[in-house]
């Protein structure tokens, strides 16, 4: 047999081999097949329940099948944020919401003062007595020489009550709908949603403060708070041992044990006032600055600190403002500031302005993007504080050029490019 025959002949038996590997394999698929499910049956028959079989690393597993895992539980008056962030209230809601959630817990906020009004002292005394409210540590330290006597000047929750029409003052129709409502309420029970629950808790994580009501007595002599008189402090040292005191309980290693959660708070007012024994020990007060921080650092407490700016040379007082997390001013506003008064609007009720400088940002390089830097502090109905972005009124053509287009970029003809 020649090459050219052996050749054709093994081409020829090649598609026969195949036809057979291919009959032998889905014979033997079958049969594997077939042994499988009797197995399975088998098994079934005996009382034993089929393997489940083991899903693909590509598959998502279903909530069901993951164990569930513990919320962790946060301290009362602490708000969790992402990135492990958490924040207590600074006592003022509108602030609260303009920072993001409120001051970032270990972190140290600053306020500048303003030498023409005490505004300072609002914010001061509504973050105190938000921590107060929530049972919270407290550590203040003030130039005079009962501190304690300033936690009387501390505002109290704002009532609700008087909001809420009593059952005599009601309308008979309204009477037969709270009836009605109640005799449903019977039926149906008490249900506690948890959008209801998490309503709450957000209305009691920031309160409304009414500054023209004292604190309750039995809440500011709570044992939880600490005064201190920087007014016959001589040096630092003893401020900061005990400012180190009051944050070594308040660890975050300590918030493994459960049934100690709590947060702090440190409040120093006029940290550098003329009244105080270390007054012009810039560099001293510069490392207590430093040494809070670091502290504040691996605690779970925020410190709040204002200073009289004006009366600090201007390099320490950009290195004040550098040390500073979150960095805030307040400005008044003089009763002779007739211009003013046609620029903006509402502006019988303002008490003052507050400017934002710096916010704190731990765990994260995004960054935070404001809506405004400024804002009114204003009094809603004479009792509690709130923040509102500043709104320009509209100058009539007629008494003069507008304040927006006080610049070089407008035309004195009104032109149709006119910016």
């Amino acid at each position: 047999m020649g090459h050219s025959e052996k050749k054709n002949h093994f081409n020829q038996s090649q598609p026969k081999k195949a036809q057979n590997d291919s009959a032998f394999n889905h014979r033997n698929s079958v049969s594997f097949g077939e042994l499988r499910n009797s197995s399975v049956m088998a098994s079934t028959a005996g009382g034993q329940q089929p393997r489940p079989t083991r899903p693909s690393s590509f598959s998502r597993a279903s909530p069901s099948s993951s164990p569930s895992s513990p919320i962790p539980s946060a301290p009362p008056g602490v708000k969790l944020g992402v990135n492990g962030a958490a924040y207590i209230s600074s006592g003022i809601p509108d602030l609260d919401r303009i920072l993001g959630g409120g001051f970032l817990i270990g972190s140290i906020v600053m306020v500048m003062e303003d030498s023409d009004a005490p505004h300072h002292l609002l914010l001061l005394r509504n973050f105190m007595s938000q921590g107060i409210v929530h049972g919270q540590s407290l550590l203040f330290a003030g130039p005079t020489r009962e501190p304690r006597a300033f936690l009387g000047t501390l505002p109290a929750v704002l009532s609700k009550d008087k909001n809420v029409l009593r059952k005599n003052d009601l309308d008979p129709q309204d009477k037969e709908g709270l009836r009605i409502a109640w005799q449903y309420k019977k039926y149906f029970g008490e249900q506690n949603s948890p959008d209801s629950i998490n309503r709450d808790s957000k209305q009691d994580y920031s309160s409304n403060f009414d500054l023209r009501k004292s604190l309750e007595r039995h809440l500011i002599n709570s044992p939880n708070i600490e005064c201190i008189n920087t007014q016959d402090l001589y040096d630092l040292l003893q401020l900061e041992n005990q400012c180190s005191s009051f944050l070594s309980k308040l660890s975050r290693k300590n918030l493994e044990d459960k049934s100690n959660l709590n947060a702090g708070r440190i409040a120093i007012q006029s940290l550098s006032a003329p009244q105080c024994g270390y007054f012009e020990k810039d560099w001293e007060i510069l490392s207590f600055i430093k040494s809070l921080k670091a502290n504040l650092r691996s605690s779970n407490s925020v410190a709040l600190i204002t200073f009289p700016n004006s009366i600090l040379s201007n390099s320490i007082s950009k290195r004040w403002q550098h040390l500073a997390d979150t960095l805030l001013s307040v400005r008044a506003i003089p009763d002779e500031d007739k211009d003013l008064a046609k620029l903006l609007t509402g502006y019988q009720d303002m008490l003052g302005f507050l400017h934002v400088h710096k916010v704190a940002q731990f765990n994260t390089q995004v960054p935070v993007i404001l809506d405004a830097s400024t804002y009114s502090i204003k009094l809603e109905k004479r009792k509690s504080l709130i923040l509102e972005k500043l709104n320009q009124a509209p100058i009539d053509g007629s008494s003069g050029a507008s304040y927006a287009t006080a610049g070089s970029c407008s035309s004195s003809k009104g032109s149709a490019l006119d910016f």
